[in-house]
Formats: structure tokens, sequence, C-alpha cells
């Protein structure tokens, strides 16, 4: 029976990854104005970038070839890895009640939840992500990678990020379960996310204790691992073991708070 449950979930998730694909792609518009978005802040952070490696060469270990393609590449991450908000429907569908129905499936809410983000992430890589990387490699010129491994290890990192991104938004959604507004936990993670993934700046410009610290924080795994794995200035096999062990923290957090909320509706709902 074990083996039959798990041969026919296999094809349901697949078919959620497809389906939040085919969700997204009918925002068309949607996705062209955040690609032009995304572009046209990624050529003034190009500049700025540009101006600040001209004044200081060789900043973080990358010379201006580089940096414009670190500018570039985090701007692509904007989208998959929903730097900027939640993007996910738990947090409406907990204020509805409807997350009652989602805790009753025969599927687990967390895979569910996460093979629809897969789907997400994998359009919004294609449509919003890939024209500022197109622009910037039009206009500036940036590091394309040479060797096939380098790119294999670039793939594996930014599936890696998408997951850890993922169970960090996971748990942000589910903290509606227990706090009345959700808007404080939100705006502290976009925070979070903005100054600790690298999205801004390379963190190996922020200095002494600080740097040391936002290096090994989850969020770093999110944005600046795969970064430097595309610009191969990162150990593939440290870097993506960086990142396997937030996924799988977590993730593992992640299926915990997913019991104690099915508890606290059966507390609440009878």
């Amino acid at each position: 029976m074990l083996t039959l449950r798990r041969c026919t979930t296999i094809p349901l998730y697949a078919r959620l990854v497809r389906y939040g694909f085919r969700k997204h792609a009918t925002y068309v518009v949607a996705a062209l104005a955040g690609a032009f978005t995304n572009s046209v802040f990624g050529i003034l952070r190009a500049y700025i970038l540009i101006a600040l490696w001209q004044a200081r060469p060789g900043l973080a270990g990358y010379d201006v070839t580089q940096a414009v393609t670190y500018c570039f590449i985090t701007q692509a991450f904007i989208g998959p890895m929903q730097l900027f908000g939640v993007g996910l429907s738990i947090p409406e569908r907990i204020r509805s009640g409807d997350i009652a129905l989602d805790l009753v499936r025969p599927a687990s809410l967390q895979l569910w939840s996460l093979a629809e983000d897969l789907g997400r992430a994998a359009y919004l890589f294609l449509v919003r992500g890939l024209p500022p990387m197109l622009l910037g490699a039009a206009v500036f010129g940036i590091y394309l990678p040479a060797a096939p491994g380098q790119w294999a290890a670039f793939l594996t990192g930014f599936l890696a990020a998408v997951l850890v991104s993922f169970a960090w938004r996971y748990l942000v959604a589910l903290s509606v379960c227990w706090l009345l507004d959700e808007r404080g936990v939100q705006s502290f993670s976009l925070v979070l996310t903005t100054l600790c993934s690298g999205m801004l700046l390379p963190l190996e410009l922020f200095p002494g204790w600080f740097g040391e610290a936002v290096r090994v924080l989850p969020w770093a795994a999110m944005v600046q691992a795969p970064t430097d794995l595309y610009l191969g200035e990162a150990p593939v096999l440290d870097t993506l073991a960086f990142q396997a062990f937030w996924a799988v923290v977590l993730l593992a957090a992640g299926a915990l708070a997913t019991r104690a909320i099915r508890h606290k509706v059966v507390i609440q709902g009878g």
C-alpha cells in the first residue's frame, strides 16, 4: 500500500508543478512588466557597481565584469526566489478558513505548496529572469561560464536556492495561524531577505562579525551562493552542502509547523 501510494502521489506533484507554471503563465503582462522593471533597475545598479569597482578594483574578489554579472544575476533571481514577498496563498486561505480543506487532502500541504511554487519559479525565471540577463549581456557584457560542469553546479545551486526560499516563505506564511496580522512578519522577512541574501551587495563587502554572520545564514543560500556558483567564485561541493543544509533545516521546520497548525485547527474546529 505504501508503494502504491508513493506511485500515485509522484504524478500528482508533477501535475502540480505544471499547474503552478500554467497558473502564472496566465499573467503574462504582469510578468513582462516585472521583467521591464528588473531590467531598468538592473541598469541603474550596474552603473553604480561599475563606479564602485572602478574606484575600488577587486572588491569582494570580483572584477568589473563579474560585478556587473552579479548585478544582473541577482536581478534575475527576484521573481523565482520571490525576494520581495511571500508568493503563497496560504495566508489568505488561513484567514478564510479554507486551510482546513487543505489539511484533509490526501497529500502533504507542504509538498503541495512546494510543487506549485516550483512551477511558479520556473515560469518567472524564464519570463521575468532571463530578460534582465540578456539586456545586461547586450549593454554591458556579462560573464558566461565556459565549462559544462560550472553550468551544472549553477543550475543545481539555483534549484537549491528555490527550495530554501520556499521553505522560509512557507514558515512566514504559516505564522498567520498565530498572529492577527502577518504584515509585520512579512516586512521583517523582506528586510532580512534583502539585506542578508546578497541582493543589494555581495556579502563579502559586509565588514567584521556581521559579514561573517550573514554569510552562514539561510538567506545567503538564496542569492549569494548560486550567484557565486555561476561566477565560479565558490567551492562547488561546500556551497551545495551549505544550501542543502538550510533546505533540510527549514523544510523540517515547515513540516513541524504544519503538524502544529493541523493540531490548532482540530482544537479550534473540533
